[in-house]
C-alpha cells in the first residue's frame, strides 16, 4: 500500500486574505479547494489585524519570505498601496490594492476586484456589450474604484453616484478618461446599459426607472440574491451577482500568489452550499 504524501510539508507556500473582519470570507474556501485540487504543498488562511500597526507587521513578515501573498479587503486596501514597492496599472489608477506579492524581499500591489468584476459580468450576462454605453457606478470606494478603471478601460462611459462627491470626483480624476461624477441618480441611469452596486448598503434605485435591456449588479454577495437583485430580476432584467465576481477576481490572485494557474475546478456549488443558498 502506498503512503499517501503530506500535502503540507516544511516547504509550505502560505498565502492569506487580510481583512477586519474577516470572519466571513470565503476566500480560504476557494483558494484551498484549488489547492487541493493541484496538490499543492501550500496553505491559504486568514488574517485579521486590529489595527494599521498589526498590518505593517504581517507585510515585514511578507518581506522577510515567510508568507508568499496576501489578498487584501476592507479596511486595509488603501493601506496596502501605499506600503508596496512596485505597483499594477490597475493599483495605481484605483490607489489602492486587494493583492500583494512578496519576492526577494519586495512588495507588488495589484487590483483584481476590477478583473473579477468584468469575468463575472462575461459569465452572467454574456450577451452585454460595455463598449462606447454608459455604466452607472454607485460608491466610490475601494472596490468602485477598481472597477471604474475596468470599465473605462473596456471603453464604457462610467457615471459615477456617490453621496460624497468630492470622493467621486477624487476617483474620476485619478481613473481620467472615461469617467465622470453625476450628481443626480435619476438622470445618471438614464440609457445605462450597466448599473453596478458598489455599496455596502442598498441603494435608493427604483428599478422601475431603468431601460429594458439594462443589467444590474451587485458586488455584495451575503445575500448571493440581494434586494437590488430580486427587485430587478423580478422586473425581468439581467442580474449578476457578486460571487462571480468574488470567484474571477481570486483566480488571478491565486496565480499570482502560487505562481501556478487555478485549476478548473467549479467551487461556487461548495460556497452556495456554505451561504445555504442552495
Amino acid at each position: 500500500m502506498t503512503t499517501p504524501r503530506p500535502r503540507i510539508t516544511g516547504a509550505v507556500r502560505v498565502g492569506a486574505v487580510v481583512g477586519r473582519p474577516i470572519a466571513h470570507s470565503l476566500s480560504p474556501v476557494i483558494h484551498n479547494a484549488w489547492i487541493e485540487a493541484l496538490g499543492l504543498d501550500a496553505a491559504y488562511v486568514a488574517f485579521s489585524p486590529p489595527d494599521e500597526a498589526s498590518f505593517r507587521e504581517l507585510i515585514n513578515l511578507g518581506r522577510s519570505g515567510l508568507i508568499s501573498g496576501l489578498n487584501v479587503t476592507a479596511p486595509f486596501k488603501e493601506l496596502a498601496f501605499s506600503l508596496s514597492d512596485e505597483s499594477s496599472d490597475t493599483a495605481r489608477l484605483s490607489a489602492s490594492a486587494n493583492l500583494l506579492v512578496f519576492r526577494d524581499g519586495q512588495v507588488r500591489s495589484d487590483s483584481t476586484d476590477g478583473l473579477g468584476l468584468l469575468r463575472g459580468l462575461s459569465e452572467q450576462a454574456p450577451g452585454l456589450v460595455l463598449k462606447g454605453r454608459p455604466t452607472v457606478l454607485l460608491g466610490a470606494g475601494g472596490a468602485a474604484r477598481a472597477a471604474a478603471a475596468a470599465l473605462a478601460g473596456a471603453g464604457s462611459e462610467v457615471r459615477i453616484v456617490n453621496r460624497t462627491l468630492e470622493r467621486a470626483e477624487a476617483l474620476a480624476r485619478d481613473v481620467g478618461s472615461g469617467v465622470s461624477v453625476w450628481p443626480n441618480l435619476a438622470e445618471a441611469i438614464s440609457g445605462a446599459a450597466l448599473v453596478v452596486n458598489a455599496l455596502s448598503a442598498p441603494p435608493e434605485l427604483d428599478v422601475a426607472r431603468l431601460d429594458e435591456g439594462t443589467v444590474v449588479m451587485d458586488m455584495t454577495y451575503k445575500p448571493l440574491i440581494t434586494p437590488l437583485l430580486a427587485a430587478a430580476r423580478d422586473r425581468g432584467l439581467s442580474v449578476v451577482d457578486g460571487l462571480s465576481m468574488l470567484i474571477g477576481q481570486a483566480g488571478p490572485s491565486f496565480e499570482a500568489i502560487f505562481d501556478i494557474p487555478a485549476p478548473d475546478v467549479d467551487v461556487r456549488p461548495a460556497i452556495l452550499g456554505m451561504l445555504g443558498e442552495v
